[in-house]
């Protein structure tokens, strides 16, 4: 990710201006704020041409990355805080291998790179200076995917990461941040403000325009029963809105990987009501009717088993009927079988993966039921190494968990063994 492709016209003319400006750097060291080996590093960069600039970086990179960022942890003025901003996205202008440099001085200095950043981006009240560390910060952020931010720091983020995410390229550097999609899900699962609830829901909007975004988002996030939550929940019509396009766009962009996930979080019943009100944006309601239509032709050729595989397939097992239904059990359970016994793989799957409590006690449960009403069950479930799941999870922390694999061993105990 390059410090151009997250630019736009205010901040190259605002940059511009910053650089012309001079800063009362000798002052600074008078005044005990700036050392004289620190004074006498900055004036070889100060107002310099670009290219003695960067001759200087290559021969003394990593003295300057932690300068920069040594003074922007602390001085306090604007207009000198712009600078040092200005220097640092300098610095890493079309030399993408100096993100590194950046990101080893947390062996250092712990708080580095991020937390001067972040200061500057939370305390800060100047518009330039928030947008700069934030294109900083995402320059970051992509040299080092694993990272994450602060929830509280996320809302001044976002204001500024909205401005930047309407370029598709950005989008796709944004979604590899692991960090930031993770701190989006945590902020919505904590009760937000009207406000930031929006900035999160519009964010995942423009994200949702991407192909393989919108294909991979839920799996990854379980986006769909939070969202749906959200708009439930909200009080403002433009969460609603933002909320009601994203699904569009899931639904349009990827509809085999997110309408099963919607049919099981019950997003129809709630559209259905969605409809039944008076909305201020016409273009909402088109995207209701949308949503209604598309989700009612699926859901009406739904069986009770594609229900089922539905819910498997989205990842999100609840406590739906149909798993303590004997009579479903009894007609389904051999359909795990079929092509190549892909669904009873995708349901060990998610007995393996996932962290849910209640996707793993609904997960041990139909396993057990699987193995009762299917004559080959405990061989399959053995050999594709659910037995050994399923007994690992009897020591579980969450008492659901455990009981629901206790009885799931004992039917694949007392189950006798067919081989054919």
């Amino acid at each position: 990710m390059s410090v151009s492709l997250l630019s736009n016209d205010y901040l190259r003319s605002a940059s511009a201006n910053v650089r012309s400006k001079s800063v009362p750097w000798e002052g600074y060291q008078r005044a005990g704020l700036v050392t004289l080996d620190e004074l006498a590093l900055i004036k070889k960069v100060d107002r310099q041409p670009k290219a003695k600039i960067d001759s200087v970086l290559l021969s003394d990179g990593p003295a300057y990355v932690l300068l920069y960022l040594r003074l922007l942890k602390k001085l306090t003025r604007v207009d000198t805080i712009q600078i040092i901003l200005v220097l640092i996205a300098d610095s890493l202008a079309d030399h993408e291998e100096r993100v590194a440099l950046y990101t080893r001085t947390a062996e250092s200095e712990p708080d580095l790179p991020h937390g001067p950043l972040l200061k500057a981006l939370s305390e800060s009240d100047d518009e330039f200076t928030q947008l700069k560390a934030a294109q900083i910060l995402t320059v970051l952020l992509c040299g080092d995917p694993a990272s994450s931010l602060p929830t509280h720091i996320l809302h001044t983020y976002l204001t500024s990461l909205a401005s930047f995410v309407q370029d598709p390229d950005c989008r796709q550097a944004v979604w590899a941040i692991q960090g930031i999609t993770n701190g989006f899900m945590e902020i919505l699962r904590h009760n937000p403000s009207s406000q930031m609830s929006y900035q999160v829901a519009f964010s995942l909007w423009l994200l949702s325009f991407e192909q393989n975004i919108a294909e991979q988002i839920d799996k990854k996030c379980n986006i769909i029963p939070l969202l749906i939550d959200v708009a439930k929940g909200a009080i403002k019509e433009k969460v609603i809105r933002v909320i009601v396009a994203t699904f569009k766009n899931l639904v349009i962009k990827a509809p085999e990987a997110n309408l099963p996930a919607m049919l099981v979080s019950q997003l129809l019943p709630f559209v259905k009501n969605l409809a039944g009100r008076k909305w201020s944006d016409e273009d909402i309601m088109e995207d209701i009717q949308f949503l209604r239509d598309e989700l009612t032709v699926n859901f009406q050729s739904l069986t009770t088993y594609d229900e089922y595989a539905s819910e498997l397939s989205s990842g999100h097992l609840s406590w739906s009927p149909v798993h303590e239904s004997d009579d479903f059990w009894k007609e389904n359970a051999t359909k795990l079988n079929e092509h190549d016994a892909a669904q009873l793989k995708t349901l060990l799957k998610l007995l393996n993966e996932s962290k849910d409590p209640i996707v793993l006690a609904v997960a041990a449960h139909d396993v057990g039921q699987y193995v009762k009403h299917c004559e080959r069950g405990k061989k399959l479930v053995t050999d594709l190494g659910g037995k050994t799941r399923v007994m690992e999870l009897m020591t579980h922390t969450d008492s659901d968990v455990r009981y629901r694999a206790l009885v799931s061993v004992q039917q694949l105990v007392s189950q006798p063994w067919v081989t054919v």
